[in-house]
Protein backbone atom coordinates (compact mmCIF):
# COMPACT_ATOMS: atom_id res chain seq x y z
CA UNK A 1 0.00 0.00 0.00
CA UNK A 2 0.99 3.64 -0.31
CA UNK A 3 0.65 6.34 2.32
CA UNK A 4 1.56 10.02 2.40
CA UNK A 5 4.17 11.18 4.92
CA UNK A 6 5.22 14.83 4.96
CA UNK A 7 3.96 15.21 1.40
CA UNK A 8 5.88 12.19 0.08
CA UNK A 9 4.30 9.05 -1.35
CA UNK A 10 5.71 6.13 0.66
CA UNK A 11 5.42 2.42 -0.16
CA UNK A 12 4.54 0.30 2.89
CA UNK A 13 3.94 -3.42 3.45
CA UNK A 14 2.51 -4.85 6.69
CA UNK A 15 2.37 -8.55 7.54
CA UNK A 16 1.45 -10.54 10.64
CA UNK A 17 -0.99 -9.49 13.30
CA UNK A 18 0.83 -9.75 16.59
CA UNK A 19 0.28 -7.38 19.49
CA UNK A 20 3.94 -6.35 19.32
CA UNK A 21 5.41 -4.51 16.32
CA UNK A 22 8.72 -4.74 14.49
CA UNK A 23 9.80 -2.27 11.82
CA UNK A 24 12.42 -2.96 9.13
CA UNK A 25 14.74 -0.18 7.92
CA UNK A 26 16.38 -1.12 4.63
CA UNK A 27 19.86 -0.93 3.21
CA UNK A 28 20.89 1.64 0.62
CA UNK A 29 19.36 1.19 -2.83
CA UNK A 30 17.22 -1.84 -1.91
CA UNK A 31 13.45 -2.19 -2.01
CA UNK A 32 11.25 -3.47 0.78
CA UNK A 33 10.75 -6.88 -0.86
CA UNK A 34 14.39 -7.79 -0.18
CA UNK A 35 13.42 -8.16 3.47
CA UNK A 36 10.47 -10.55 3.10
CA UNK A 37 12.51 -13.36 4.67
CA UNK A 38 13.28 -11.19 7.70
CA UNK A 39 9.56 -10.57 8.11
CA UNK A 40 8.77 -14.27 7.70
CA UNK A 41 11.15 -15.16 10.54
CA UNK A 42 9.08 -13.37 13.20
CA UNK A 43 5.74 -12.18 11.79
CA UNK A 44 3.81 -15.07 13.32
CA UNK A 45 4.31 -13.23 16.62
CA UNK A 46 4.90 -9.64 15.48
CA UNK A 47 3.11 -7.19 13.25
CA UNK A 48 5.96 -6.57 10.81
CA UNK A 49 6.29 -3.27 8.93
CA UNK A 50 8.41 -2.94 5.80
CA UNK A 51 8.63 0.31 3.87
CA UNK A 52 10.75 2.06 1.27
CA UNK A 53 12.68 5.05 2.56
CA UNK A 54 12.33 8.21 0.44
CA UNK A 55 14.39 7.71 -2.70
CA UNK A 56 14.35 3.91 -2.46
CA UNK A 57 12.07 1.36 -4.13
CA UNK A 58 8.59 2.70 -4.78
CA UNK A 59 8.80 5.79 -2.56
CA UNK A 60 9.26 9.40 -3.68
CA UNK A 61 12.70 10.99 -3.48
CA UNK A 62 13.25 13.70 -0.87
CA UNK A 63 12.97 17.20 -2.33
CA UNK A 64 16.42 18.14 -1.07
CA UNK A 65 19.56 16.27 -0.05
CA UNK A 66 18.90 14.54 3.29
CA UNK A 67 21.53 13.56 5.81
CA UNK A 68 20.99 10.68 8.24
CA UNK A 69 19.29 12.95 10.80
CA UNK A 70 16.76 14.02 8.17
CA UNK A 71 15.93 10.37 7.47
CA UNK A 72 15.58 9.82 11.22
CA UNK A 73 13.15 12.76 11.40
CA UNK A 74 11.19 11.24 8.51
CA UNK A 75 11.01 7.91 10.32
CA UNK A 76 9.49 9.63 13.36
CA UNK A 77 6.84 11.12 11.06
CA UNK A 78 6.18 7.68 9.54
CA UNK A 79 5.69 6.11 12.96
CA UNK A 80 3.22 8.87 13.84
CA UNK A 81 1.32 8.31 10.57
CA UNK A 82 1.14 4.55 11.27
CA UNK A 83 0.16 5.22 14.91
CA UNK A 84 2.98 3.05 16.25
CA UNK A 85 3.90 3.93 19.83
CA UNK A 86 6.36 1.10 20.54
CA UNK A 87 8.38 -1.17 18.26
CA UNK A 88 11.45 -3.31 17.78
CA UNK A 89 13.67 -1.75 15.11
CA UNK A 90 15.60 -3.92 12.65
CA UNK A 91 18.11 -2.25 10.35
CA UNK A 92 20.28 -3.48 7.52
CA UNK A 93 23.27 -1.44 6.32
CA UNK A 94 22.03 2.16 5.82
CA UNK A 95 18.92 1.37 7.87
CA UNK A 96 21.26 0.65 10.76
CA UNK A 97 22.67 4.15 10.45
CA UNK A 98 19.21 5.62 10.89
CA UNK A 99 18.48 3.40 13.90
CA UNK A 100 21.76 4.39 15.59
CA UNK A 101 20.84 8.05 15.16
CA UNK A 102 17.34 7.46 16.53
CA UNK A 103 18.44 5.38 19.51
CA UNK A 104 21.10 7.92 20.50
CA UNK A 105 18.56 10.75 20.75
CA UNK A 106 17.50 11.90 24.21
CA UNK A 107 13.81 11.62 23.37
CA UNK A 108 11.59 10.16 20.67
CA UNK A 109 7.85 10.28 19.95
CA UNK A 110 7.76 6.48 20.22
CA UNK A 111 9.52 3.81 22.27
CA UNK A 112 12.19 1.47 20.88
CA UNK A 113 11.80 -1.84 22.68
CA UNK A 114 14.95 -3.45 21.26
CA UNK A 115 17.23 -3.29 18.22
CA UNK A 116 18.68 -5.67 15.63
CA UNK A 117 21.49 -4.33 13.43
CA UNK A 118 22.33 -6.47 10.40
CA UNK A 119 25.65 -5.69 8.69
CA UNK A 120 25.04 -2.11 9.77
CA UNK A 121 26.75 0.96 8.42
CA UNK A 122 27.82 3.82 10.67
CA UNK A 123 31.55 3.41 11.27
CA UNK A 124 33.75 5.68 9.16
CA UNK A 125 36.74 3.59 8.06
CA UNK A 126 40.23 4.94 8.56
CA UNK A 127 41.84 5.62 5.20
CA UNK A 128 45.29 4.35 4.35
CA UNK A 129 47.99 6.67 3.00
CA UNK A 130 47.39 5.27 -0.50
CA UNK A 131 43.65 5.91 -0.20
CA UNK A 132 44.24 9.48 0.98
CA UNK A 133 46.56 10.12 -1.96
CA UNK A 134 44.01 8.58 -4.31
CA UNK A 135 41.34 10.96 -3.03
CA UNK A 136 43.63 13.95 -3.56
CA UNK A 137 44.41 12.82 -7.12
CA UNK A 138 40.69 12.32 -7.79
CA UNK A 139 39.78 15.80 -6.53
CA UNK A 140 42.59 17.40 -8.58
CA UNK A 141 41.55 15.56 -11.74
CA UNK A 142 37.88 16.36 -11.11
CA UNK A 143 38.64 20.08 -10.88
CA UNK A 144 40.55 19.95 -14.16
CA UNK A 145 37.88 17.96 -16.00
CA UNK A 146 35.10 20.22 -14.73
CA UNK A 147 36.68 23.09 -16.65
CA UNK A 148 34.32 23.97 -19.51
CA UNK A 149 37.14 24.38 -22.02
CA UNK A 150 38.67 21.00 -21.18
CA UNK A 151 35.24 19.32 -21.31
CA UNK A 152 34.54 20.85 -24.72
CA UNK A 153 37.73 19.25 -26.06
CA UNK A 154 37.18 15.74 -24.64
CA UNK A 155 33.48 15.32 -23.75
CA UNK A 156 33.19 11.56 -24.42
CA UNK A 157 36.37 10.67 -22.53
CA UNK A 158 35.35 12.80 -19.55
CA UNK A 159 31.80 11.39 -19.47
CA UNK A 160 33.23 7.86 -19.55
CA UNK A 161 35.62 8.68 -16.68
CA UNK A 162 32.80 10.18 -14.61
CA UNK A 163 30.59 7.12 -15.17
CA UNK A 164 33.24 4.86 -13.62
CA UNK A 165 33.82 6.83 -10.41
CA UNK A 166 32.49 5.83 -6.99
CA UNK A 167 30.84 2.65 -5.73
CA UNK A 168 28.18 0.75 -7.67
CA UNK A 169 25.52 2.16 -5.32
CA UNK A 170 26.75 5.67 -6.04
CA UNK A 171 26.88 5.18 -9.80
CA UNK A 172 23.34 3.75 -9.83
CA UNK A 173 21.88 6.57 -7.73
CA UNK A 174 19.99 9.58 -9.07
CA UNK A 175 21.64 13.01 -8.72
CA UNK A 176 19.59 13.76 -5.58
CA UNK A 177 20.34 10.39 -3.97
CA UNK A 178 24.05 10.75 -4.75
CA UNK A 179 24.01 13.90 -2.61
CA UNK A 180 22.23 12.01 0.18
CA UNK A 181 24.74 9.17 -0.03
CA UNK A 182 27.72 11.52 0.24
CA UNK A 183 26.21 13.05 3.39
CA UNK A 184 25.78 9.58 4.87
CA UNK A 185 29.12 7.95 4.16
CA UNK A 186 31.13 10.90 5.43
CA UNK A 187 29.53 10.87 8.88
CA UNK A 188 31.01 8.70 11.63
CA UNK A 189 28.46 7.51 14.19
CA UNK A 190 30.96 5.90 16.59
CA UNK A 191 30.31 8.52 19.27
CA UNK A 192 26.57 7.74 19.15
CA UNK A 193 27.03 4.09 20.12
CA UNK A 194 27.46 4.49 23.92
CA UNK A 195 24.17 6.42 23.99
CA UNK A 196 22.14 3.45 22.76
CA UNK A 197 20.22 2.26 25.80
CA UNK A 198 18.19 -0.55 24.23
CA UNK A 199 19.14 -4.21 24.14
CA UNK A 200 20.87 -4.64 20.77
CA UNK A 201 21.60 -7.75 18.70
CA UNK A 202 24.27 -7.46 16.01
CA UNK A 203 24.11 -9.99 13.15
CA UNK A 204 27.05 -9.95 10.76
CA UNK A 205 28.61 -11.84 7.89
CA UNK A 206 32.29 -12.47 8.55
CA UNK A 207 33.05 -11.96 4.84
CA UNK A 208 31.30 -8.58 4.65
CA UNK A 209 33.52 -6.16 2.73
CA UNK A 210 31.10 -3.19 2.73
CA UNK A 211 30.81 -3.02 6.53
CA UNK A 212 33.56 -5.34 7.80
CA UNK A 213 33.32 -7.55 10.86
CA UNK A 214 35.68 -5.13 12.64
CA UNK A 215 32.78 -2.62 12.60
CA UNK A 216 30.58 -5.18 14.35
CA UNK A 217 33.18 -5.79 17.04
CA UNK A 218 33.55 -2.06 17.63
CA UNK A 219 29.76 -1.71 17.93
CA UNK A 220 29.60 -4.63 20.36
CA UNK A 221 32.31 -2.95 22.43
CA UNK A 222 30.68 0.50 22.46
CA UNK A 223 26.95 -0.33 22.72
CA UNK A 224 26.33 -1.13 26.42
CA UNK A 225 23.73 -3.92 26.11
CA UNK A 226 24.74 -5.69 22.91
CA UNK A 227 25.74 -9.09 21.61
CA UNK A 228 27.18 -10.25 18.28
CA UNK A 229 26.12 -13.24 16.18
CA UNK A 230 28.48 -14.00 13.30
CA UNK A 231 27.31 -15.79 10.14
CA UNK A 232 30.36 -17.60 8.78
CA UNK A 233 30.92 -17.34 5.05
CA UNK A 234 28.32 -14.61 4.57
CA UNK A 235 28.83 -11.14 3.16
CA UNK A 236 26.93 -7.85 3.38
CA UNK A 237 23.54 -9.50 2.80
CA UNK A 238 24.14 -12.14 5.46
CA UNK A 239 20.42 -12.68 6.06
CA UNK A 240 20.01 -13.81 2.43
CA UNK A 241 23.25 -15.79 2.24
CA UNK A 242 22.70 -17.83 5.41
CA UNK A 243 18.88 -17.77 5.66
CA UNK A 244 18.38 -20.82 7.89
CA UNK A 245 20.90 -19.73 10.51
CA UNK A 246 19.65 -16.15 10.35
CA UNK A 247 16.06 -17.28 10.89
CA UNK A 248 17.09 -19.42 13.85
CA UNK A 249 18.95 -16.50 15.47
CA UNK A 250 16.02 -14.14 14.98
CA UNK A 251 13.45 -16.58 16.37
CA UNK A 252 15.63 -17.27 19.40
CA UNK A 253 16.19 -13.57 20.07
CA UNK A 254 12.50 -12.71 19.71
CA UNK A 255 11.54 -15.75 21.81
CA UNK A 256 9.49 -17.52 19.15
CA UNK A 257 9.29 -21.26 19.87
Amino acid sequence: MNIEVDGLNICVKISGSGEETAVMLQGWGTDLGVYDSVAAAINEKYTFVQFDLPGFGGSDEPREAWNVDAYADFFCALMKELKIKRASLIGHSYGGRVIIKLAARESLPFEISNIVLIDSAGILPKKSFAQRMGIKRYKLLKNILNNKVVYALFPELIDDWRSRQGSEDYRNASPMMKKCMVLAVNEDLTDCLPNIRQDTLLIWGDKDTATPISDAKLMEERIPNSGLAVLNGAGHFSFLEQPAIFRSIMRSYFKIV
